[in-house]
């Protein structure tokens, strides 16, 4: 019996689409899909856990292929009585004064912007998983900033989150080992590409470079299924979860739009 291909993905991340079209193509070549955290990614694809990783980028690209698949727009989770639950999106400058509850350098954006007695307060937090500080973050006590399906993956009623601007977006890739000639990497490369069953092995995967850039994200449609539900628990996915296509869609339109730091706050009401 063939061994079973492993894939791992990020929190936020859902390949459910992906591994239905496997299962339809190539229903005799078991695969395993199986969440992974993101300190552990990288580990786990150079040990040989796993075959390939859907991750967030950047990361040490050392002995890696890298494809570079969309991005994520930010948001900002905070108490549903906070006083940024009453706009549509928030400036990353508004942000000056609230105690950011994760690790600073995940949001350089944050620590450009935050007083010295934040920031201060901030360090001083112990370590903790974004579900822990999404708890934190429910008492009225700090913010988080995150992908936006990360927070919904972690949604509770009593936070909301808001997109948030002057924050580089998120971005996810597959990467697998430089060395690994399994063919059948190849083939989970075509069905994330979107390759039709009669193209060719090969003939269009074009692997990044491990000394090159991480480069410009693909087309968004690839990234994920059109519907949103509740994602899928435990240590793999379900073929019927689809918790990141469209809110994270709706996110992305949601984005950027070029507002810049000083002068005032850049929120926009809700209505």
């Amino acid at each position: 019996m063939t061994d079973p291909f492993h894939v791992e993905f990020v929190p936020g991340v859902t390949p459910d689409k992906w591994l239905r079209v496997w299962s339809q193509r190539l229903p005799d070549s078991p695969l395993q899909a199986a969440p992974v955290e993101d300190a552990d990614a990288l580990a786990h694809l150079r040990d040989g856990t796993s075959s390939m990783a859907l991750l967030r980028l950047p990361v040490d690209r050392d002995g890696l292929h890298v494809i570079p698949l969309y991005e994520e727009v930010p948001v900002v989770v905070v108490a549903k009585e906070h006083v940024i639950a009453a706009f549509d999106e928030v400036d990353v400058a508004d942000l000056g004064e609230e105690v950011l509850m994760q690790d600073p350098a995940l949001v350089p954006e944050w620590v450009a912007v935050a007083t010295s007695e934040v920031r201060d307060r901030a360090a001083a937090m112990p370590p903790m998983t974004t579900k822990q500080a999404v708890s934190v973050v429910a008492t009225g006590s700090g913010i988080v900033v995150v992908p936006m399906s990360v927070a919904r993956l972690h949604h509770r009623k009593d936070v909301v989150h808001r997109p948030v601007t002057g924050v580089a977006p998120s971005r996810v890739g597959l990467a697998w080992r430089v060395d690994d000639d399994d063919p059948r990497i190849e083939d989970f490369i075509g069905i994330v590409r979107g390759r039709t069953e009669r193209s060719t092995r090969g003939g269009g995967s074009d692997p990044t470079s491990p000394s090159g850039s991480d480069g410009p994200a693909g087309q968004r449609g690839n990234a994920s299924s059109s519907k949103t539900s509740k994602p899928a628990k435990g240590a793999r996915t379900s073929a019927g979860s689809r918790a990141h296509g469209a809110g994270s869609r709706r996110g992305q339109q949601t984005g950027r739009k070029g507002a810049t730091r000083g002068g005032g706050p850049k929120r926009k009401g809700r209505r």
